[in-house]
């Protein structure tokens, strides 16, 4: 458990990406902490904090994130996690398996060859029971945010 220092909270802005702009750390994050709207980070020097971000932003890699308080600007970068990578035979049978996921409402990652979800065994045993191949791994997960959710 972390024991983070209590202090105010600090409403923090995106930035556009920007070259220019000097960047003074990373905040390495999981899918679903590029999803909270308070998060916490810890200076190099040790000093931890809690800023908050404004409602209904999702974070994306690269995004750089404006602490006015604290006159900081984070980039933010994906932290691996387990997953459970999916794999088929066919094109079809894929399709197949992106439908039960998604009836089941399962965080899912989409390519051409592979699904990508969150690590549940039930999940995996139907898959493989459907003739797929599953597998975990720890990678950067990048689940599907909804056809109504919009990048900033």
């Amino acid at each position: 458990m972390y024991e983070w220092v209590k202090m105010a909270t600090f409403a923090a802005v995106l930035l556009e990406h920007d070259s220019l702009v000097e960047v003074d750390g990373t905040l390495n994050l999981t899918a679903e902490e590029r999803r909270k709207r308070i998060l916490g980070w810890q200076t190099e020097a040790g000093e931890q904090f809690y800023f908050e971000l404004p409602r209904g932003i999702y974070l994306h890699d690269e995004d750089l994130v404006h602490i006015p308080d604290r006159d900081l600007v984070l980039r933010v970068a994906p932290r691996p996690e387990p997953v459970m990578t999916v794999r088929a035979s066919s094109p079809l049978q894929l399709l197949r398996a992106s439908y039960h996921l998604g009836n089941r409402h399962v965080p899912l990652q989409i390519s051409e060859t592979w699904l990508r979800f969150p690590p549940d065994p039930v999940i995996a045993e139907m898959l493989q029971e459907m003739g797929l191949t599953v597998e975990e791994e720890i990678v950067p997960f990048y689940p599907e945010v909804g056809a109504y959710h919009h990048h900033h």
